[in-house]
């Protein structure tokens, strides 16, 4: 009867870890909408540049 006790009090000492997961990528994506707002201009620029080379080197194909 005491073992039954010591098992059931071990498990109320570890704690229950299924809501971390979720509030990690919350996180995560709050992050990188705020990189993507900071940095918005140059990252516009470089999309650009990038789609003008492809552009530039697929027609001389």
């Amino acid at each position: 009867m005491k073992e039954m006790k010591q098992k059931k009090g071990w498990k109320g000492l570890i704690p229950n870890n299924a809501g971390m997961g979720t509030v990690e990528i919350i996180l995560i994506i709050v992050v990188l909408i705020s990189l993507v707002i900071i940095f918005k201009t140059q990252l516009t620029s470089l999309v650009q540049t990038i789609f003008s080379k492809i552009t530039s080197q697929a027609n001389s194909i």
